[in-house]
């Protein structure tokens, strides 16, 4: 199916991306990658009158190094959060899930920010941020603010971005030799995951940060299981154990590919094997 007609823009500045928003307001939207936007489009699903291509502003890509903190810009594409060194030294939980993420095409015009501001909970890298405590900057006409990563999230396919608003770049705090797993359990290879689980640990097991994907509404930190797990050996029966908690809290859908209790058990399950795996006893 073709998309409604719709007016093209590219700038090439965020201020002038920010212009174009504040200027076509509701009847504007943001194309990153474009791998969630264009299929929307072509099946009519929504028919913006002006489409606004963040594609052209060269500020917004790239990884750096900034102290206690690694830097992903918002255009950066999937494959290259997977393969930047400074990810997987700083941040591995996140270079493993980005590997993660649909098939080669889709990470290498996917975008970083794109998938985070999306906010679909199926999708695999915003369980790996909450876990990392990421942090979100956004830039509006006010200028910039940062927004943790526990009050990003605020519903299905709804962030803190302002309609005003983009997100111009993610903060990840370093967690320099940390182990790390995502474990994403799916019927068919390239699938949006039915469940998955991202896990961090320090040592074994002095701390350890648990992210649910596809278990609510939002991404969901599996915080019950993280204290139990705190200060744990890493063997089988201790960590199995704190892995039964990995549920609590949680609300996840009931549809084709499973009901509400059994991607309950999966979380269990799930956060097990990612646990042994991140802390290396599997």
């Amino acid at each position: 199916m073709i998309p409604v007609k719709f007016d093209y823009l590219a700038p090439t500045s965020v201020e002038e991306a920010l212009a174009a928003l504040g200027e076509h307001g509701d009847d504007a939207k943001i194309l990153a990658g474009g791998q969630s936007l264009l299929p929307v489009l072509r099946m009519r699903l929504n028919a913006p009158e002006v489409v606004i291509d963040l594609n052209g502003i060269s500020s917004l890509r790239g990884i750096r190094d900034d102290g206690d903190a690694i830097v992903i810009g918002a255009m950066t594409t999937h494959h290259d959060v997977r393969d930047h060194e400074l990810v997987k030294e700083h941040a591995l939980l996140l270079a493993k899930a980005a590997a993660e993420v649909a098939d080669s095409q889709i990470r290498h015009r996917g975008t970083f920010g794109g998938a985070l501001a999306h906010a679909d909970p199926a999708g695999d890298l915003g369980a790996p941020a909450l876990a990392l405590g990421a942090q979100f900057v956004v830039q509006g006409p006010g200028g910039s603010r940062t927004v943790e990563a526990d009050d990003f999230f605020v519903d299905l396919f709804e962030t803190a971005i302002g309609d005003d608003e983009i997100l111009t770049e993610v903060r990840i705090p370093k967690h320099t030799g940390w182990g790390a797993h995502y474990e994403k359990f799916v019927r068919v290879a390239h699938q949006w995951p039915i469940v998955a689980v991202a896990v961090t640990v320090k040592g074994s097991i002095d701390e350890a940060r648990v992210g649910l994907t596809n278990m609510g509404s939002t991404p969901l930190r599996a915080r019950a299981t993280e204290a139990a797990l705190a200060g744990a050996s890493a063997t089988e029966d201790g960590v199995r154990a704190a892995a039964e908690q990995a549920a609590e809290g949680t609300n996840p859908p009931s549809d084709l590919n499973g009901a509400a209790d059994y991607r309950q058990h999966l979380a269990r399950v799930l956060t097990g094997r990612a646990v042994l795996k991140a802390a290396g006893a599997a």
